[in-house]
């Protein structure tokens, strides 16, 4: 459980950042308390949210940032957005906002991977004084372990003994493996303190962490490997602090920075999984980690890694090469590359072949088991490499229940209607290809091969159409001088609708849809 307390404000900034929010979507007011009659009748405005917190505020004119804007999260969704709330409410009163009157605004937002709410309210109490803030974060750990009924003391002693396990040779080392853990650690004269929730919750003697050195790490096949990670994910990151999110998610390892945050001077390897602790230095230079890339080298190595994701398999698509990219946050739409914001066309080349790959993958979802159900569909999708379309082993359970509703359609004497009209109701449309006919279901991906199921295609041949054309009645004309002929569809008599009947009657074949022909690139 993490309660970020974040800058304070003379305009109540925070209302509009998560009013904001609330319009895209991605967050709502959850709860609204001690605004008076502003919302009892209508949803109150940002600006009047803002106004109302002014002047409540203005009762003490000596607070020039009287905003309290605090961000409520757990790890993950371990917590219900309900339960999350309640302890939301405790911690307000563990930290002295919750008297009665206290103005007070609760945000859930939804555009993280965690539960997390937002709170705004007033750093002024309702009768007017200043609400207590000194040593605030701390105080704000030290309520959420009450809260949440943490022993701090036996957390930090349960990991320092855990760290007691990492093999390390320096105590900068050693700062690294509690550094990673989330502690802060310093050396004063012959004392270390290991500080957290802004408070020392440890103190001990340096030569008790010196009698804990053990021989420095040897493995050069581990440091080659980690210096493949770490070029790999470096040209993928737009910064250090990017680099040590993917790391230390994809494969536990935490890079370790010393110095100050935007002039690091050097930094350490933390290997959880192997619990060992390795100089920087030794599987790469710090230039060369820190030597990120310009965007048009991104796109480059972008370009170049669909490139490869192609040679390794031929028939990736657009989708599987969007699940790998995302992660870099960039994408590919319609042979366009697309990261943080910029675009750039792929090489034609890769273009052409995603897009081969994708119409490849529809004509694999009808799950085709002959090469003519094959290139009938290979056909239909535009797709000039049957060659490298897969056929089934196996009719799918979809395949056999469709074709027995088939023989249901065709085995009925009763039907008033065309079994071919039947079909379309049921989503099928008719296929002729050579001396084979097909019905095809675009929506769930089947093809049925009528002849060889033993169906009667003669039922479903299209009549010829008639040669007859209609008779019209004869237009006598008022007028002296003869009409010209003005090149009119219909020229004849009757209302709109019989107009629109006959040029129905005209087209004919009012069952025949889109078969495919059409379909889009």
């Amino acid at each position: 459980m993490i309660a970020t307390i974040l800058p304070g404000s003379s305009n109540f900034h925070a209302v509009g950042y998560n009013e904001r929010k609330v319009s895209k979507g991605v967050a709502r007011l959850v709860e609204m308390q001690n605004f008076g009659t502003l919302g009892a009748f209508d949803k109150p405005t940002p600006e009047e949210l803002v106004q109302y917190l002014q002047e409540y505020t203005s009762r003490n004119n000596r607070i020039q940032k009287a905003q309290f804007h605090v961000a409520v999260s757990c790890k993950g969704h371990e917590m219900s957005e309900t339960e999350l709330l309640e302890f939301a409410h405790r911690y307000l009163s563990e930290m002295g906002y919750a008297e009665a009157g206290q103005p007070l605004l609760i945000y859930s937002h939804y555009d993280t991977d965690n539960t997390h709410l937002h709170i705004v309210t007033s750093r002024i109490a309702p009768d007017g004084r200043k609400i207590a803030h000194d040593h605030e974060r701390r105080r704000s750990q030290e309520a959420i372990d009450r809260i949440l009924g943490n022993d701090r003391k036996a957390k930090v002693q349960n990991d320092f003994e855990s760290a007691q396990a990492y093999t390390f040779s320096s105590f900068a080392q050693f700062k690294a493996v509690l550094t990673s853990m989330g502690y802060e650690v310093y050396q004063k004269n012959d004392e270390v303190f290991i500080k957290h929730g802004g408070k020392v919750q440890k103190e001990l003697p340096l030569t008790e962490i010196e009698a804990l050195f053990k021989n420095g790490y040897r493995d050069r096949a581990r440091c080659r490997q980690l210096r493949s990670i770490l070029k790999k994910y470096r040209d993928v990151s737009a910064n250090k602090e990017e680099l040590q999110k993917e790391l230390k998610s994809k494969f536990g390892i935490d890079i370790v920075f010393f110095g100050r945050k935007d002039a690091a001077y050097g930094y350490m390897l933390v290997d959880h999984a192997n619990k060992t602790v390795i100089n920087g230095a030794r599987v790469l230079s710090m230039e060369a980690l820190l030597d990120f890339a310009t965007p048009e080298e991104r796109f480059n190595r972008i370009e170049d890694y669909i490139d490869r994701l192609l040679t390794l398999n031929p028939k990736i698509t657009q989708g599987e090469i969007y699940n790998k990219l995302r992660k870099q946050r960039a994408y590919i739409k319609k042979g366009i590359i697309y990261f943080d914001g910029q675009s750039r066309p792929l090489k034609s080349f890769m273009a052409e072949a995603i897009d081969r790959n994708n119409r490849i993958e529809r004509v694999e979802q009808f799950k085709p088991m002959t090469e003519a159900e094959r290139d009938m569909l290979c056909k239909i999708f535009k797709v000039n490499r049957p060659d490298l379309v897969s056929l089934s082993a196996e009719r799918p359970q979809s395949h056999t229940e469709a074709v027995n509703k088939l023989h249901e359609i065709f085995d009925d004497q009763e039907a008033t209607s065309s079994i071919r009209s039947r079909l379309f109701e049921e989503g099928f449309i008719i296929r002729q290809e050579q001396d084979a006919t097909y019905a095809i279901n675009f929506k769930q991906h089947i093809i049925i091969d009528l002849d060889t199921e033993g169906f009667n295609t003669e039922l479903v041949e299209r009549k010829p159409k008639s040669q007859k054309q209609p008779q019209f009645p004869k237009v006598i004309s008022r007028h002296k001088k003869p009409l010209r002929n003005v090149g009119l569809r219909d020229v004849g008599g009757g209302s709109q609708s019989e107009k629109r009947e006959w040029e129905v009657g005209h087209n004919g074949n009012y069952d025949e849809i889109d078969d495919g022909r059409s379909l889009k690139r």
